[in-house]
């Protein structure tokens, strides 16, 4: 990756400053982390039956624990160390549940906790091929996340994607007493097909045409399929869509009184229970106001 900064129409290239140590990208994670990952921070080297786990984070918008690893080498398994923390995660689920309530003075139960989105996150300036083939795979809740840091104080963080045709894990395993099948057993990664199995071909229609509508606002839009939606995100979530037997339901991520909508489409969501986020909703069953839609969903980008 090239950086450049311009200045005054005359371009200069930014250099590349190596972090000296793992503890400079767990610093800065920490010190950052909702900015980051939109995490929020449990505990700093958390240990548990002699396993120290780098940064303990917790994801409001799936209720899951989230295990951070900083490397900066790269002679190190990322699906061996993966699978390891995620099995001991899910063997030990009182012991993450009592360091939440104790570091954020508040009560979480068990139930509380969706189990199945737990994941785990390796940040490294690089990773080997190897590495990035080795945890490419569809059902397998372990993400590779490159961070550089160049001169003019410029970060830059590259959460490295899986790639569409990525296979099942379960395509390869040989054991199913395994520590990866106890992972894939009861931790769920989603996808479209998860939410669009059973609907009707007028639904799924339906739901790819405001897909590819909202997709045009931004090439940067990401489509997440969730448990109880699909969200579609840049830094934050933009628009969450859950897909109903006969219509769409759509939240809009801004907050009650800043979306500017003079056909009043859009209810106030903020004091009922919704599964997206933000507080304005849509229920969908057409494509009649497809373009003004748009222009709403814009406002959240």
């Amino acid at each position: 990756m090239y950086l450049y900064k311009n200045q005054n129409n005359q371009v200069n290239s930014l250099k590349e400053k190596p972090f000296k140590l793992e503890k400079e990208i767990q610093n800065l994670f920490e010190a950052n982390l909702i900015a980051l990952s939109n995490l929020q921070f449990i505990k700093s080297e958390f240990t548990i039956k002699n396993n120290r786990i780098d940064t303990l984070a917790f994801d409001e918008e799936s209720n899951a624990f989230v295990i951070i690893e900083y490397k900066r080498s790269q002679n190190y398994s990322v699906i061996d160390q993966g699978v390891s923390y995620l099995n001991l995660m899910l063997e030990y689920k009182a012991d993450f549940i009592v360091e939440y309530n104790e570091s954020q003075k508040e009560t979480l139960k068990r139930s509380d906790v969706d189990w199945s989105q737990s994941r785990i996150i390796f940040v490294s300036p690089s990773f080997t091929d190897f590495q990035k083939q080795s945890s490419n795979f569809k059902d397998l809740s372990i993400e590779l996340w490159e961070i550089k840091q160049f001169e003019n104080d410029v970060i830059v963080i590259n959460p490295i994607k899986k790639s569409k045709s990525a296979p099942s894990i379960k395509q390869v395993q040989n054991n199913d007493n395994s520590e990866i099948s106890k992972v894939t057993q009861e931790i769920k990664i989603y996808n479209e097909e998860d939410h669009i199995s059973g609907k009707s071909d007028d639904i799924i229609e339906l739901y790819e045409t405001f897909k590819n509508a909202i997709l045009q606002l931004s090439s940067d839009i990401e489509v997440v399929p969730k448990k109880m939606y699909v969200a579609f995100k840049l830094k934050n979530n933009i628009v969450d869509i859950r897909i109903q037997q006969k219509n769409l339901i759509f939240w809009i991520n801004m907050k009650k009184g800043t979306l500017d909508d003079p056909k009043n489409l859009a209810i106030d969501a903020s004091s009922k229970g919704h599964y997206g986020n933000g507080d304005y909703e849509l229920s969908i069953s057409d494509t009649q106001n497809l373009e003004y839609i748009m222009s709403l969903i814009k406002q959240a980008l």
